[in-house]
């Protein structure tokens, strides 16, 4: 129970955990172990039970990106994976070497099982938010809501970068939760590992914004401020510095192709290329978001998914604030204000600028033990206070059927994979063993790269987004490849069913020669296959 002493500090905003020197180390040393293991373990099971990941993007980007980096392709392709072909490859290194240094199943299983311990991330929150009230079932209903998250189960043992970013976010939110307005040197650290997240995807951005408002919340809000922006743009620049370094250098652009209606790179029409498809369009439409997830309308994504975490948690939200305002009693502690900073503040920016539910896994994760919080906070009340009177029994069965029903009406999302038992292992054609010129007039079609002759040129001219500028670097290197022949010829790349577009090819002089057939390669993607034609020049 949390004594008088406790209660005293918590209300005065000043650190109660003066023994020792951060919550969750009161905890048997045993039980973090366990659950450590068990999340490590979970992670891997799911994802030799799910298959081989075979997303749109790493068919697109997480592939070419860090073999053109390996392979110094930057300097030979003109931009394979289209606008994509510039975002900092850093962060889907660890993957593609599990992937291709290990035999399948077991690099996808190691990466699946360090997403897992996003999981014990949640322990430790959990404790921080709870301390002596974080009972086992409150530990156990806040793991499992969080394992049970569409977006999270969707990306374990894949390539994408939200689930393995969310590991230095979730830190970060605990640190600071746990500095208690006095340890600068955890604010220092979480803005050190909120900003390296920021640096290797900048869409993290939200989140850092979450982090100031908390610890605006803080016991000493200025100094807290200064620590968390001094680590937050240690860490940036320590995993963003020399890739926009070098997007600078070459490009006009630090964050290029991003912004480029203010940084204006001669490479790309002055204007801000953003995602508008999954944006609320209305004020009313941004609060009902948590309850078309509920119903399994997936606005926010591209694949269905149903989950009903946002939905209790704002609900939860209203009763508490409403029962407090009711009674004239404060129900949250200090740290609960700071972490419902964290949380309103990143899911606002989030909403405002992408509303893509990938996204949004951070806040995912995050809900879990903000259900359970709210939980607590709304039958018993802050200890001291006037509500703390609900009994254990009540709390604990309330907290396991919330979790219960959350995990039974979750439906995950779905980004394509593979059995393990047919991995995905093309052959290639014997037209396309020799070094040859390709045209990509589709997307995504870049990761076949890697696999054709490794003196080919690849040369993409059908992104929107990114248009090849007339005499631009890019447009001047497709021409002078053109005019260089390769043994193999120069051939177009797109995805089997849709019409080979010609008005792109026509701009560099060329069509499809009618008199040599088209081949086929395996696509990722079970059911699909990648067509190329081989060209010749048009007649004048």
């Amino acid at each position: 129970m949390t004594n008088a002493a406790d209660v005293a500090g918590m209300d005065a905003g000043k650190p109660t955990d003066r023994a020792w020197p951060m919550p969750i180390l009161r905890t048997s040393v045993l039980a973090p172990i366990a659950i450590a293991l068990g999340s490590l373990l979970a992670g891997a099971i799911y994802t030799w039970f799910v298959g081989e990941d075979v997303n749109w993007d790493w068919q697109n980007y997480h592939e070419y990106n860090v073999w053109a980096v390996i392979t110094g392709r930057y300097g030979l392709d003109a931009l394979p994976a289209g606008f994509q072909t510039y975002f900092n490859p850093i962060v889907y290194f660890p993957v593609y070497y599990l992937r291709h240094l290990l035999p399948l199943p077991y690099g996808l299983m190691i990466i699946g099982a360090v997403h897992g311990l996003n999981l014990l991330l949640i322990y430790f929150l959990i404790r921080v938010l709870l301390r002596e009230a974080a009972t086992a079932t409150a530990i156990g209903a806040s793991i499992l809501i969080a394992a049970v998250g569409p977006m999270t189960l969707s990306e374990v043992g894949t390539s994408f970068s939200d689930i393995l970013t969310a590991l230095p976010i979730v830190a970060g939110c605990i640190l600071i939760l746990s500095a208690d307005g006095s340890r600068s040197g955890r604010y220092v650290l979480a803005g050190l590992l909120i900003g390296a997240a920021v640096g290797l995807k900048l869409t993290n951005v939200v989140y850092a914004l979450g982090a100031a408002a908390a610890v605006l919340a803080a016991g000493r809000p200025l100094a807290a401020t200064l620590c968390l922006g001094v680590g937050g743009a240690a860490g940036a620049l320590a995993m963003g510095g020399a890739w926009s370094l070098m997007l600078w250098r070459e490009m006009g652009n630090p964050i290029f192709p991003l912004f480029n209606g203010v940084f204006q790179s001669r490479e790309l029409v002055p204007m801000n290329i953003m995602d508008w498809q999954f944006l609320p369009k209305s004020f009313l439409d941004a609060l009902a978001y948590p309850f078309y997830w509920l119903v399994g309308d997936n606005r926010s994504s591209e694949h269905p998914f149903r989950d009903a975490r946002f939905a209790v948690a704002t609900l939860l939200l209203l009763f508490g604030v409403g029962r407090s305002l009711v009674a004239r009693a404060t129900i949250f502690t200090q740290r609960d204000v700071q972490f419902l900073l964290f949380f309103i503040v990143s899911y606002a920016a989030w909403l405002a600028v992408f509303s893509i539910h990938r996204y949004a896994i951070v806040l995912e994760l995050l809900c879990a033990p903000l259900v359970v919080l709210l939980i607590v906070r709304c039958l018993a009340g802050q200890p001291g206070s006037s509500f703390a009177g609900a009994t254990s029994l009540r709390l604990n069965a309330l907290m396991a059927a919330t979790a219960l029903l959350i995990a039974l009406w979750s439906q995950p999302g779905d980004w394509f994979r593979r059995p393990w038992s047919n991995p995905f292992n093309p052959v290639i054609p014997l037209q396309l063993q020799q070094p040859a010129v390709y045209l990509l007039v589709d997307k995504p079609v870049a990761y076949i790269a890697p696999r054709l002759a490794p003196q080919s040129r690849f040369y993409q001219i059908a992104d929107i987004a990114l248009p090849i500028m007339p005499d631009g670097t890019f447009d001047r290197r497709i021409r002078a490849g053109l005019n260089s022949p390769l043994p193999g010829g120069v051939w177009e790349l797109h995805m089997r069913g849709k019409p080979v577009r010609e008005q792109l090819l026509e701009r560099y002089g060329l069509r499809v020669d009618p008199s040599r057939p088209c081949v086929d390669i395996e696509g990722a993607q079970l059911g699909t296959s990648i067509e190329a034609c081989p060209l010749a020049a048009r007649e004048k």
